[in-house]
């Protein structure tokens, strides 16, 4: 029984150990060049308070946090996955056109404070606490308040 209860621990310490460097900060031009490029056309003269690598078993993401509070993760690739204005809306460059005009039909008003995308679609959140989920050919699927 000690000698189970001594391979649990060592377990546990050993899984630390390797996890120890799968969340790291690193500097801005450690980010792939694509990240780099998206940071100054879309937050030009925005500060970067932060940026880090996160590894998980097979898979690596960035993420960028700027001086004003909104942040942006981009994949492996460097291709934008997340991006959280907070109290700002999201550039409206970065917003699918099929996105833009479905909010403009039915949300005139509502500006884009974060939107994700993921290979099962799109996810946008409104200044109107609404959030919208739509599937990668841009139709709705949910509406959440």
């Amino acid at each position: 029984m000690k000698q189970l209860i001594a391979f649990i621990i060592c377990l546990f310490v050993f899984s630390g150990i390797a996890k120890s460097d799968n969340n790291r900060p690193i500097s801005v031009n450690e980010l792939p060049k694509k990240s780099q490029d998206f940071i100054q056309q879309f937050f030009p003269g925005n500060a970067i308070a932060y940026s880090k690598m996160e590894k998980e078993f097979r898979d690596k993401n960035y993420d960028v946090v700027l001086a004003n509070g909104e942040k942006i993760e981009f994949d492996k690739n460097g291709e934008w996955k997340e991006v959280d204005c907070k109290f700002s809306a999201v550039p409206d460059a970065i917003v699918p056109k099929q996105i833009k005009d479905y909010l403009a039909q039915q949300f005139p008003q509502a500006k884009v404070l974060k939107i994700e995308r993921e290979t099962k679609g799109y996810e946008v959140k409104l200044d109107n606490q609404l959030e919208i989920k739509f599937n990668p050919r841009f139709q709705v699927i949910e509406i959440d308040d």
